[in-house]
């Protein structure tokens, strides 16, 4: 049986834009209803040590900083909902959401904030060593490298600010890509091309994550193949950085919202604010530069704003 909820503003997604979205809406008094997803938490939830986060003395940990968002949320009034919302209806107001559960959410505002996942290799030992030394953010985790050995696997932009990034960092860094020569624009080759602590491995692809797990999980190296030559080899790194890109959540808004031609849905300047009046987007569903939970927070607190003032409610 279908059940109707309405709400004056409705949160789709539980990372740190849609917990801030949350805790600004309802001090507010806007009695914001969020509907958490799949990943509640997002990609912090895979995240072990995160000393980037302002307020935190010592490294805390990502699931950890997630659950006291959700409760500071719910504290303060946030009705919240374990549900998916397959399919929405932004034609008019209010608008409509389907869940996952059969509901159906009616809502004056719409706060997206379903973030984005990196994408990964598919290698079974990549998912073992994640978070002990496999990463997909060398701005979240490139400290934890100082003087140590990284690699970074990819050729497009991504890959190279990550490699000339964790210079500042590493001891050394390898860029492995495979092909015989990077995506990237010119410029940014230059840079990475000039950089004496960084090193390239053409034509080739990771076969292995390699690793140990006593006394503790660590990881200690690459298995790696030719694509040309078929040749086999392997790479002592300490780290290793996976920057073949990201996929912005945002499948379910195709054809109901302005997108760009990668997915991320477009906000207007200095806004959260999308092609339709009253939705608003944060976080990394939108924000293909930064990608930090502190930026996805930030924005978070601008679209609950932002819903707050839109004429109507």
């Amino acid at each position: 049986m279908t059940t109707i909820k309405k709400t004056k503003v409705l949160i789709i997604g539980g990372g740190p834009a849609g917990y801030t979205a949350a805790i600004y809406a309802a001090r507010a008094n806007l009695k914001p209803l969020q509907a958490l997803g799949l990943q509640p938490g997002g990609q912090l939830m895979i995240t072990t040590d995160v000393e980037n986060f302002p307020g935190f003395g010592q490294p805390i940990q990502g699931p950890w900083l997630m659950e006291q968002m959700h409760q500071q949320a719910e504290h303060v009034g946030t009705e919240m909902v374990y549900d998916f919302i397959t399919q929405v209806d932004f034609s008019q107001r209010p608008f409509v959401c389907q869940g996952d559960s059969e509901t159906v959410y009616h809502a004056d505002t719409v706060i997206i904030a379903t973030g984005a996942q990196a994408r990964w290799l598919g290698l079974e030992s990549e998912e073992k060593y994640r978070g002990f030394g496999v990463s997909a953010c060398a701005t979240c985790d490139g400290f934890f490298f100082k003087d140590k050995r990284v690699a970074v696997i990819g050729g497009g932009n991504s890959a190279v600010e990550e490699a000339i990034f964790l210079t500042n960092h590493a001891s050394h860094v390898t860029l492995i890509h495979r092909r015989d020569q990077l995506r990237a624009e010119k410029i940014a080759q230059d840079r990475l091309f000039r950089n004496p602590k960084i090193s390239m491995i053409w034509d080739t692809a990771v076969d292995e994550v390699l690793g140990k797990d006593i006394p503790h999980k660590a990881l200690t190296g690459l298995a790696l193949h030719n694509l040309q030559t078929g040749a086999k080899s392997q790479l002592e790194v300490d780290g290793v950085f996976v920057a073949i890109g990201h996929t912005p959540m945002s499948e379910i808004f195709k054809g109901h919202i302005d997108l760009d031609t990668e997915g991320y849905i477009l906000t207007k300047p200095n806004s959260t604010a999308t092609s339709i009046p009253g939705v608003f987007a944060a976080g990394d569903v939108q924000d293909k530069v930064f990608r930090q939970a502190v930026t996805a927070a930030g924005q978070g607190c601008m679209a609950a704003i932002e819903a707050e003032k839109f004429r109507g409610l």
